[in-house]
């Protein structure tokens, strides 16, 4: 799948791979050509690093000829929602060994009476130690070096393969914490003890403690899987950088990735965002609404004036809170593979609960016998049964078996026709797919009505219709290559490091010749970072802002500083800058109420090579012939869609609905009074007719 002609060998390539749970995505520029082509690989359950390597091999004769891979990689994610996580074990202070476990004293489910935590270390794992730093930084009792070392041995003993080291107060003076860490390194047997004021060197015990032991339980798995993967690589020939992308959008170096693979949480889907943002850019639409519909989930995330929205943390499940900087992502459980049933009640849900990628849908005729969202769409044929996507991995789909599972599981349950009961599946999908949309945008004050939306993922294609529908989104923009949309955004993301130290001053109290120093300071740390990576940058950005509130408040507001602010700050520029921010986000400002700023967050950004996206347009004249019709159930009613070969269509095109559009990597389904035009980038872009 080509677009352009790529010339192997013309010039060095750079390739973005993201490594998802049917396929890996392979997207693969030649600079020196100025072209670009994607590659599609089966993965490799529990061997991710096959599938990567299998698609490698298919990019070029030579690794050698690759200068630069970035990776986009779940397996972090992956390994703390299945706890298949390295054995850890915490040393703390006294008295603070069930930080990890007390958390925020939430609970799974707000109005539940019941629930239950366990914590990713148990409290045998958790010990103690005598010493004791005050919150205003205060050294109150030396650290004991000898029981830091008899608790490091004993961990040992336990099997522990990690260790993290989690004092309280560190991040106001963290001479304690570093005298343990250097204590532990020199006796454990690896190089994975984490720091929690290295990992995170802010205020909230918990937040802290939670970043830094999924941190260190991490080590163990993510540094392997990139360590054996360079070795690989590096037997093939490639003599590149491998760089891997962080939740924040940016990416990293894979020694950076290995130290703090906590960054990696929410790898794949931030580069899809990333990708997204540019494509909108560049079709002409700076405020976009993405949604990535793949095998389980779907993936919700806004961009506004060409950015996509930061949030300070996550939580991967109840419980595992990772706080560093990351793309605001919202996800649902309503995927392709998303198994729609009949509850107690006599309800028609989808999801949570997936068939995934194996057994995967009724119709892929591996074992499972109940209906999914896939089989909806299969059944009403809006996907081709003997034309299934992914480039060849299954040689047909059996509808058949969709049949067979939406009567038994759906249908009969509510007394409805088959097809009625397909229809109603998407009905129940689409609507809660809306309502994820409707979290990002409008209940955080957005208008979707401004925004454009873009469907990326496998399925994503099958439903831009519905979510315009349902949103009342004005355009839907359908990228050239939906389905490694993710792969794109490896290519296109600059480095970035992020970093943070808390303040807790009043403004009036803040020593602002303090905070240039620490500003220089972080901007040293970060550039140093940059300067190992071994990558080439067109320019360096900064980014930095305080976190702020008024006296009594409990959640800062993030204030972004001018360049000139940042390089020689004041109390009055801060002071306007916070209001401004402030009356920006809640109409207002409070007069007589003292500010406080709590925390310093620093970004450097190396701003990698660009390449024009106009590549991917369609090339030539190309043809908008049908390839014949094709029965489509929309609406309670049979339809004779027309059929296209998506990537065939010329710039300019413009195919009316019902149609499908189709291609190796997703199908477009456009509905009834829908049309769809190719712009001069090879996207779709959709609107009512």
């Amino acid at each position: 799948m080509t677009a352009g002609n790529i010339h192997q060998g013309a010039g060095r390539l750079v390739v973005g791979v993201d490594v998802g749970g049917t396929f890996t995505d392979l997207f693969v520029l030649d600079e020196a050509a100025g072209t670009a082509r994607i590659v599609k690989v089966p993965s490799t359950r529990g061997e991710e690093a096959r599938g990567f390597m299998n698609g490698v091999a298919r990019v070029a004769d030579s690794a050698a000829a690759i200068a630069t891979i970035v990776h986009g990689t779940t397996v972090g994610t992956n390994a703390l929602l299945e706890r298949k996580v390295a054995r850890t074990g915490i040393i703390t202070t006294r008295g603070f060994r069930d930080v990890l476990e007390m958390r925020r004293r939430d609970r799974p489910q707000t109005w539940g009476l019941r629930g239950s935590f366990v914590p990713v270390v148990p409290r045998d794992l958790r010990r103690e130690v005598d010493e004791r730093v005050l919150a205003d930084g205060t050294l109150h009792t030396p650290v004991d070096l000898e029981q830091v070392r008899e608790q490091a041995r004993a961990l040992l003993e336990a099997g522990c393969e990690a260790v993290c080291v989690f004092f309280i107060n560190t991040y106001a003076n963290p001479e304690n914490e570093r005298l343990a860490v250097a204590a532990v390194r020199a006796l454990w047997p690896n190089a994975h003890v984490t720091s929690a004021c290295e990992v995170l060197p802010e205020i909230r015990e918990f937040e802290r403690c939670s970043t830094a032991t999924l941190n260190a339980a991490l080590q163990p798995v993510v540094g392997n899987y990139l360590e054996r993967l360079e070795s690989d690589l590096r037997g093939q020939g490639f003599d590149g950088e491998l760089l891997v992308v962080q939740s924040n959008g940016g990416v990293m170096s894979r020694r950076t990735a290995s130290d703090l693979p906590v960054r990696t949480a929410l790898s794949g889907p931030a580069a899809g965002v990333i990708a997204c943002a540019a494509i909108a850019r560049a079709a002409g639409f700076p405020n976009a609404i993405t949604g990535d519909m793949g095998g389980t989930s779907f993936d919700v995330s806004l961009v506004a004036n060409g950015e996509a929205a930061l949030a300070s943390q996550t939580a991967i499940e109840f419980g595992m809170v990772i706080r560093s900087p990351m793309i605001q992502i919202e996800t649902i459980g309503a995927g392709g593979g998303s198994i729609a049933s009949v509850d107690a009640s006599g309800m028609l849900q989808v999801g949570p609960e997936s068939a995934g990628s194996i057994p995967g849908p009724a119709c892929y005729g591996r074992g499972n016998m109940r209906p999914t969202v896939t089989d909806a769409n299969v059944l009403l044929g809006r996907i081709a049964a003997d034309r299934p996507l992914g480039g060849g991995l299954l040689a047909a789909l059996d509808a058949g078996k969709s049949f067979e599972a939406i009567e038994t599981h759906v249908a009969r349950p509510l007394g409805l026709d088959v097809y009625q009961a397909a229809e109603a599946i998407l009905t129940v999908a689409n609507a809660r797919m809306a309502g994820a949309i409707r979290l990002v945008s409008i209940e955080r004050g957005h208008d979707p009505r401004r925004f454009a939306y873009m469907p990326f993922g496998g399925g994503g294609a099958l439903h831009v219709c519905a979510m315009m529908r349902e949103v009342g989104v004005a355009t839907g923009i359908v990228p050239r290559y939906p389905g490694v949309t993710s792969a794109l955004g490896c290519v296109i993301a600059d480095m970035r490091h992020d970093a943070v130290q808390t303040l807790n001053r009043p403004l009036d109290e803040l020593d602002v010749a303090q905070l240039a120093q620490r500003i220089a300071e972080l901007a040293e740390s970060c550039q140093q970072r940059l300067d190992t990576s071994g990558v080439r940058f067109d320019e360096v950005r900064e980014v930095v802002a305080l976190d702020m509130l008024y006296a009594g408040q409990t959640h800062t507001l993030p204030v972004l500083l001018s360049a000139a602010a940042a390089q020689a700050p004041t109390r009055v520029t801060i002071r306007a800058a916070f209001e401004a921010s402030y009356g920006a986000a809640f109409g207002r400002v409070l007069d007589g109420i003292g500010i406080r700023v709590m925390n310093l967050r620093y970004a450097r950004i190396g701003v990698r090579p660009k390449f024009d996206l106009a590549v991917l347009a369609p090339e030539g004249e190309g043809s908008t012939a049908p390839l014949g019709t094709q029965r489509v159930f929309h609406d309670g009613q049979w339809r004779e869609a027309q059929r296209y070969a998506r990537l065939d269509l010329p710039v300019a095109s413009r195919i009316d609905g019902p149609a499908i559009l189709e291609q190796a990597d997703t199908t477009v389904w456009l509905e009834p009074g829908f049309h769809a035009e190719v712009d001069a980038h090879g996207n779709l872009l959709v609107r009512l007719s």
